[in-house]
């Protein structure tokens, strides 16, 4: 029996006259992400994908594995193609199925009569396969509420197609749709969730850490590369910058105010972050911050930090409380690797007695003693790239 996967599409089919557009780019994505799978095509038909693996050699487990990592898909599985007859319908469900009912309680049956010229309605082809399977499968009962397994037959222009149960998908945007755009990244439980939270709504990501050392480990920098490789699962290929920051952060500890440390240094990151971030055609700023989480995430502390660059800073997580980041940090599986005791610059020099309602007038007089642009073009300059697939 042919076997296929079917991609169901999420939002797109509210796209209007972009549709289009959304689909082929995640066609796009659908196929960078499928590389090594095996061969296969891949065609769209009534707001569905089709993958049709070209050889027994293609990695069925693999490729769904996969798919239900790629935004812009809001449900898969795999299904039996079958000849738009009755009898074929039939005559393949039973061994197609057998390994999912054998197991269940309960089922019932959909139709999904794209064709209208099938000979048969919707409930005749769900009363016909619902009693064959019956016949085939005796322990079966059926429960058109709460079954164990529906099964679904699709009526298409060319085939049919018998599925069982439809896998979610990871919603949202494909990646590329909306732009490009820098997540501040750093080891913590937060910013990968952030990412992630930006990546489902069509942004392509680039990244950028700030390290210190000899005051930060290098595990800290390979703990980021981990992170960023939980995120990339589902956003595809993003570009890391290393950014030196022990400098900035040393000269912070002798020209300021203690209770300005964090304040100041997150201000420089955000100016360094908009000079990388325009070299890379990037048009906003991502970072992990939730609203009153600590000291330097007040709304004046915020406004102080924003008020330094002249472009969107984009805080997905702002109005989450910590258990909520939690439950979508483990959902992406970075939770483990978040916990990890290396440290990233962010917690160097922290004050006893941070400020939490600063100005920017504040702000800026606090941090006047800086040569402000030469340390900003030096770590600019210094910036280390790799990519995080």
């Amino acid at each position: 029996m042919k076997e296929i996967i079917l991609i169901k599409n999420g939002e797109l089919v509210l796209k209007g006259l972009n549709r289009n557009n959304f689909e082929d780019t995640l066609i796009r994505n659908i196929k960078k992400r499928l590389e090594g799978c095996g061969d296969f095509s891949i065609k769209k038909a009534q707001s569905t994908i089709y993958i049709t693996p070209e050889s027994d050699a293609f990695d069925f487990e693999n490729a769904l594995t996969r798919v239900g990592k790629i935004f812009g898909i809001a449900g898969y599985c795999r299904a039996c193609v079958c000849e738009k007859e009755m009898a074929d319908i039939l005559e393949k469900s039973a061994p197609y199925l057998e390994n999912t009912l054998r197991n269940a309680t309960t089922f019932k049956v959909e139709a999904k009569r794209a064709d209208k010229r099938f000979q048969y309605k919707s409930p005749e082809i769900c009363m016909e396969l619902g009693g064959h399977l019956l016949k085939n499968f005796p322990h079966l009962k059926v429960d058109v509420h709460n079954p164990d397994v529906t099964v679904t037959v699709e009526i298409r222009d060319f085939n049919a197609y018998i599925r069982a149960n439809q896998i979610h998908g990871a919603g949202g945007l494909p990646v590329g749709t909306a732009g490009r755009a820098s997540i501040l990244i750093s080891g913590g439980i937060d910013s990968p969730v952030a990412a992630w939270c930006m990546a489902k709504r069509g942004l392509e990501l680039n990244a950028i850490h700030f390290a210190s050392p000899p005051y930060t480990s290098p595990r800290a920098e390979l703990k980021v590369k981990q992170l960023l490789e939980k995120v990339a699962a589902y956003s595809g290929t993003i570009r890391l910058g290393i950014v030196p920051f022990t400098e900035i952060q040393e000269e912070i500890a002798k020209k300021c105010p203690e209770d300005y440390f964090t304040l100041i240094m997150r201000r420089m990151m955000m100016r360094i972050s908009e000079r990388l971030s325009r070299e890379r055609n990037s048009l906003a700023l991502i970072t992990g911050e939730s609203l009153g989480q600590v000291a330097s995430q007040t709304l004046p502390a915020l406004a102080t930090t924003d008020a330094v660059v002249n472009m969107p800073v984009l805080r997905p997580l702002i109005g989450m409380d910590k258990d909520e980041i939690v439950i979508i940090s483990r959902k992406i599986d970075a939770f483990e690797i978040s916990i990890q005791p290396y440290e990233d610059c962010c917690t160097v020099f922290t004050p006893k007695h941070p400020k939490t309602r600063p100005t920017i007038e504040q702000c800026e007089e606090a941090e006047a003693n800086l040569d402000i642009d030469a340390l900003v073009e030096k770590a600019v300059a210094g910036t280390q790239y790799s990519y995080i697939d």
